[in-house]
């Protein structure tokens, strides 16, 4: 098990966009994103935002 090069990154990207397809990418990034961001505002102790 060594690093990953350009060809098993573009493999795996390959297959992901065929598992959930081009259009259900953003949804699983911006649930992502947002779960990081709540994780990282407990972790710090801030209030949560209001999204709009």
């Amino acid at each position: 098990m060594g690093k990953l090069g350009t060809t098993e990154i573009i493999l795996i990207i390959a297959v992901i966009l065929l598992l959930f397809g081009g259009k259900k990418i953003p949804e699983l990034m911006r649930g992502l994103g947002k779960g990081m961001r709540e994780f990282k505002d407990a972790k710090d102790g801030n209030e949560p935002k209001d999204d709009k």
